[in-house]
């Protein structure tokens, strides 16, 4: 008796950061954007929680009670009044430490599949709010497609698209800290006046166009510079992306991972291509979106998300 669910990588196609609050956190404007690059998460009933992991850069995966599909398998228990008996085995295939969202989908998709092999019955509004307890990016694991996160962007609103969107994927060849990068950010911003963070409408309307011009004059990410003056590689990567005929270049969420929208899927092998012979980067990857969120691909019980 197991539940296997698929869980999306995303890519942040504006990331608006207000200044530093109280709390240490950041108000965020953030559409994200789900691409099909995927983890799948599958849960069995165990004697006690246990974390497996297999996949690319798999040994960098934390397999104790820190990791998010854990203390995703931990909250729901816990709201049951049960024990997280069961182990919870990653296949990996979103980059690790890469600015995709990786772990935040482990952890949404621990969670639905948690629910479906306990029929726990939480209803869609209970596992978001689960999720946005685990981290800002977790809701969006579980919705996918486009959407727009507020508050430190936990809080969605799903976004009309009209088209799909091409892109290319670089993964660097060491990992950057979320942390260490909103550090930067207020290191950077010191002394200057930090506006409120609000989605562009230009953007938007990209969107539900499915125009990728439009869309790549409209992109955008306020992290960007922090992640290059950590990790000034980078620009490298970004200028071989553009060279290669890419319509917009920049850094994927906090990086390491950097992202290239292109015209079509044929503009994307060729951009992949280049970077690939570039010696800029680890690895390459291309992916379209948008795509559905988390998703139960075989069970015994049915999921509510």
């Amino acid at each position: 008796m197991s539940v296997t669910v698929r869980v999306p990588a995303k890519v942040n196609v504006q990331l608006a950061v207000g200044a530093a609050r109280p709390d240490g956190f950041h108000d965020l404007a953030n559409v994200f954007l789900a691409v099909g690059l995927y983890d799948e998460v599958t849960v069995t009933p165990a004697d006690g929680l246990r974390i497996t992991c297999e996949g690319p850069d798999a040994d960098q995966v934390p397999l104790d009670r820190t990791n998010l599909a854990a203390r995703a398998a931990i909250a729901l228990a816990g709201r049951r009044g049960i024990e997280p008996d069961v182990h919870v085995h990653i296949a990996k295939d979103i980059p690790v430490a890469g600015g995709m969202a990786g772990g935040s989908a482990d952890g949404a998709g621990a969670l639905l599949a948690c629910d479906a092999l306990w029929g726990a019955g939480a209803s869609r509004a209970e596992l978001l709010e689960i999720c946005a307890e685990l981290g800002s990016d977790v809701p969006f694991s579980l919705v996918g497609g486009a959407a727009l996160g507020v508050g430190r962007g936990e809080r969605l609103t799903a976004l009309e698209t009209g088209g799909t969107f091409h892109w290319v994927f670089a993964m660097a060849g060491r990992g950057l800290s979320t942390p260490a990068v909103f550090r930067e950010f207020d290191r950077l911003a010191r002394g200057r006046d930090i506006p409120e963070p609000v989605a562009s409408a230009e953007l938007l309307e990209a969107l539900a166009k499915g125009d990728a011009e439009a869309l790549a004059r409209a992109v955008s990410n306020d992290l960007q510079p922090a992640a290059l003056s950590l990790f000034p590689e980078l620009a490298r990567t970004l200028e071989a992306g553009r060279a290669a005929g890419a319509l917009a270049t920049l850094v994927s969420g906090s990086g390491p991972t950097t992202a290239f929208l292109t015209r079509d899927a044929e503009s994307a092998r060729k951009v992949a291509a280049a970077l690939r012979t570039s010696g800029t980067c680890r690895t390459v990857r291309t992916a379209a979106g948008p795509v559905p969120g988390a998703t139960v691909l075989r069970g015994d019980r049915p999921s509510g998300g």
